[in-house]
């Protein structure tokens, strides 16, 4: 990193960096994501009197949370006082008792401060799991509640949240305990395929610049993250559903809204009823194209953290 100082409450400059590795060595945490590690030292760097740091961006207990310790510890060191971590997927309960010993164990043998260190959790966080956390027993100190605080069942909000997946060229990835959180790393394009009834049978995405589905042409159709459920697709027709809207400035015309209520209505028609009914819909496939399902299996293998058994 290029910027390796942080001034500490003595009114001097330290080796932040430097600072945090010594730590990582000696605590034997070297096997976790150096990518998520630059950026906890970043964000603790701009924020070192709030540095609250989310966790499950790889993996909680064997990444994130490490991760996060050894950069505590070196604010610590420094004079000040790290708030805490953010859990927002897995088992919450879980995670955060495991997160809680290891701050207590490490905080113990290091510095009392570390054990003082909040933990929060978000997460589509509702009365019922409030409930159920407290049944099942947690080491949350703060819930973050959004969508169920302003919503209810009967009048609820859908959730979308924009995820990076390339920067300056590179393709990032997301992983995550929960494989619905995963990204799909790299630009990318969608075709929507349909069968000889006229009704959608899957979407299907490539990565751009790959040559895309064809009507009467043989696909196969990889689900994301499962290398057993793959189907080959003879779509009768297919449809591309990326259209440039932005572009520095609007590329797009203005759709009226009638013409848009008329897409709408037309997209209703070629969709199954089974897909659409309220109880129990059936899942609508959304797929990758094996060069792109082989892309992102050898991104994740390539960022996951590996472990080590003793």
């Amino acid at each position: 990193m290029k910027n390796r100082i942080l001034l500490g409450a003595d009114g001097k400059d330290h080796d932040f960096v430097k600072m945090v590795l010594e730590i990582r060595t000696e605590l034997g945490f070297n096997h976790t994501n150096e990518g998520e590690l630059a950026s906890f030292i970043a964000y603790a760097q701009a924020f070192p009197a709030g540095f609250l740091a989310l966790v499950d961006t790889y993996d909680t207990l064997k990444s994130g949370v490490p991760n996060f310790v050894c950069v505590a510890l070196a604010l610590l060191q420094l004079g000040y006082k790290p708030v805490g971590i953010r859990l927002d997927s897995g088992d919450l309960s879980y995670l955060s008792r495991a997160t809680r010993r290891m701050l207590n164990d490490i905080g113990a043998r290091t510095d009392p401060g570390l054990a003082k260190c909040s933990i929060l959790a978000s997460n589509e966080i509702n009365r019922s799991v409030l409930i159920s956390l407290k049944q099942q027993g947690h080491e949350i100190d703060a819930f973050g509640i959004g969508t169920h605080l302003v919503t209810c069942d009967e009048q609820p909000a859908m959730g979308c949240v924009y995820k990076l997946v390339e920067a300056k060229g590179v393709p990032r990835i997301k992983l995550s305990q929960e494989l619905g959180k995963m990204t799909i790393p790299g630009k990318k394009e969608i075709y929507r395929l349909f069968g000889e009834d006229g009704y959608s049978l899957l979407d299907l995405m490539i990565k751009v610049g790959d040559q895309p589905p064809e009507p009467e042409k043989r696909t196969l159709c990889h689900h994301p993250f499962d290398h057993i459920k793959r189907v080959y697709v003879t779509p009768s027709r297919v449809i591309p559903l990326h259209h440039c809207v932005w572009d520095g400035k609007r590329v797009y015309p203005d759709v009226p809204l009638r013409e848009s209520r008329d897409y709408v209505l037309g997209q209703l028609r070629s969709t199954r009823e089974d897909h659409l009914r309220d109880i129990n819909p059936t899942p609508y496939k959304i797929s990758v194209s094996e060069e792109l399902y082989n892309y992102v299996y050898h991104l994740w293998t390539e960022e996951s953290p590996v472990t080590e058994l003793k």
